[in-house]
Order: C-alpha cells, then structure tokens, then sequence
C-alpha cells in the first residue's frame, strides 16, 4: 500500500488568522518502507515571519521571497500525494494549513478520511506518555541528533521511521508462510520485497533401496560400538 508521510512548518498557528504555509515535505512509503521519492518545497507566504516562528523553524521572510508560491506549486503537490493516505504527527494542524492554502487557490479540500495521525496512534500505544516528535524518536532508538531546528522534510523523514515503529517496527510482514497465488516479486526503489513460492513440507524416509544400502554396509563393519557390551556365547 502506498502512503505518504509528511509535515509542514508555517508562519504561525491559525490559517484563519491570517498564517500561512511556508514549507512542505513529503516520503513516499509503500508497504511501510521509504520508497526514496521525496516532495519537497518552500513557498513564499506574501507576509511577515514572526520571530517565534523564525525561532521554531529558522525561516526568514528573506529566504522565502525569492520561493515560488503555494498556487504555483500545487500541481505538482497533489500529483505526487496522489490518493495516498496522508500520515502526519499533529496532522488535523498539517491538514488545516493544506486545505487552507488549497482553498486559496480554489480546489477542493482533502478530504480528513485520508488523514493518519501518529499522535493518535502514540497516545493509544503509550497512555500517558509524552508523544512529541522528539520525545518518541528517543523512546525507539531514532536518531535525531540532525534535527538542531524544525525542517518539513527532515521532521518527515523521521516520522517515517517512527511511523513503522508504532505499526509495529520490525515485526511488520513478517508472515510463516504466503500463500503461493502472491503476486511476483515486487520492486521500488532499491528495496526488493520478495514472496516466495510456499511449497508443503517433503517427507523425508529412507527409500528400500537406501535401507538395504545401509544394513549391507553395517554388515562389513568389524567389531561395532554396540556390540562391546554383549557377553560372549
């Protein structure tokens, strides 16, 4: 299955108030592995950047104005989301700025059924735990030592692996046999997933041939082991 995993940084908090999207970033999955297709794009907001935005994510109004527009981009947006499920950390905030935008440029929203929100699988995996981005890539080992400001694309890529953490890690597809009308082996990217043809355990008896074989040659044997202890007649 096809999933796209991803995350945006903005210029604040409410798009109704005015905030806007200013970078996007997206991991192409299929199966629960990264595939190496990657969207990736800033855009400029036609506004300011307040410094507690700037703070979080490092990105000026300077760096953003030579950046393309949301409206100009949006083609090339939706033609790689596809109609993929949409996994983001927080995602009804990634989901509210996306449609916002979207709206702007009069389409129509995505639809939430597509929407997979890991804070929501984090909460119910772990009750009571704290489920930041951060704090769940400690919990399993995930290296984010990279990760000195939030980045659409980075904070993605990390998510991905998160998200098959808590779709149950290594332990995903592991199966004591497939059935043998899978389809042929699958390829993307340079990862191959491989079924195997399933075929029923053989039996494994000495033939009468190899029988006779074996009582001859236990035959010219002088003096076996198992008959050291026999008393003589």
């Amino acid at each position: 299955m096809r999933e796209i995993v991803f995350d945006t940084e903005t210029t604040g908090l409410d798009p109704r108030s005015g905030d806007r999207l200013v970078e996007i970033g997206c991991v192409e999955m299929v199966n629960k592995v990264a595939t190496g297709r990657v969207y990736h794009e800033y855009f400029n907001p036609d506004r300011d950047m307040p410094a507690e935005a700037e703070a979080v994510h490092g990105l000026s109004a300077t760096f953003l104005s030579d950046k393309p527009r949301f409206a100009e981009k949006v083609g090339d947006f939706l033609d790689f989301i596809g109609d993929a499920p949409l996994v983001a950390h927080n995602a009804g905030f990634d989901f509210g700025f996306m449609n916002a935008e979207l709206a702007m440029c009069g389409l129509d929203a995505i639809c939430t059924s597509r929407m997979v929100d890991t804070v929501r699988i984090a909460k119910k995996k772990h009750p009571g735990a704290k489920v930041s981005l951060d704090a769940l890539c400690t919990r399993y080992g995930i290296d984010r030592s990279h990760r000195t400001k939030h980045g659409a694309l980075l904070d993605a890529e990390l998510l991905a692996q998160l998200y098959v953490e808590l779709s149950g890690g290594r332990q995903i597809g592991l199966e004591l046999a497939v059935d043998n009308t899978a389809s042929p082996d699958i390829q993307f990217s340079n990862t191959i997933v491989i079924r195997r043809e399933f075929r029923p355990a053989r039996p494994h008896m000495a033939s009468a041939a190899e029988i006779e074989r074996h009582r001859a040659f236990i035959a010219t044997l002088k003096d076996p082991i198992w008959d050291a202890g026999k008393v003589a007649g």
